[in-house]
């Protein structure tokens, strides 16, 4: 029987893990079994656990490879502070994206599922969702990302809840309206939150208040 090297075993986990995120973003985490994660990798049920104690172990590997891609993913395309914000938001909730899951955000696909998966599950989503999060919060405030992460995790849940209700949708037209509108409304709070303050002492006469004259008591 032939030995596999240890490369070839960590290129096979790697396929696996890679596979079932696509999986996931596609079918959903119960909508997934065992036979259909290995079959997507190429290979048989038997060698499932040569890589993976459970199914959840997988889960919480794929999604905090999913997470990670799409932080290096934003980090390597997309442009440096606000511009590349922006261009993460577009991106974001475009029709192309809510139309291919499976090449998209694990937010958007999966996130009810995660809340009510396991501890180990929800672990390895927390820790990769910070990583993203502090990516776009570095684009927000880059002097202080975080203090932006509240705003940019808030960020996050406005477009992958309205992705989520667009996908929903079988009315072609108002899954588009609804894009565009989440769009409008998302970078609308972001100028909101990045535009500069104008109003300064130089740009803006400061008015005082007279203060009553005071009348002395007549002796």
């Amino acid at each position: 029987m032939a030995r596999y090297t240890k490369e070839h075993k960590q290129e096979t986990k790697h396929r696996i893990i890679a596979t079932t995120g696509r999986r996931l973003k596609r079918d959903g985490i119960d909508g997934s079994g065992v036979a259909t994660l290995m079959k997507d990798a190429g290979l048989t049920n038997g060698a499932f656990y040569a890589h993976f104690a459970s199914k959840d172990s997988l889960v919480a590997t794929a999604i905090a490879d999913e997470l990670h891609t799409l932080h290096a993913k934003i980090a390597e395309q997309a442009n440096p502070g606000a511009a590349g914000l922006e261009q993460v938001v577009r991106w974001y909730l475009s029709a192309g994206h809510r139309d291919d899951p499976a090449d998209g955000c694990p937010n958007a696909a999966l996130l009810d599922e995660i809340a009510r998966g396991d501890e180990a599950i929800r672990q390895a989503y927390t820790d990769g969702v910070l990583v993203l999060v502090d990516g776009l919060a570095a684009r927000m405030a880059p002097r202080d990302p975080l203090s932006a992460r509240v705003k940019a995790l808030s960020l996050l849940g406005l477009m992958a809840g309205t992705l989520q209700l667009s996908r929903a949708l079988t009315d072609r037209q108002l899954s588009d309206e609804l894009l565009e509108q989440g769009l409008r409304n998302v970078l609308a709070l972001l100028d909101a939150e990045l535009r500069p303050m104008t109003d300064t002492p130089a740009d803006k006469p400061h008015t005082r208040r007279r203060r009553p004259a005071v009348r002395k008591n007549d002796d």
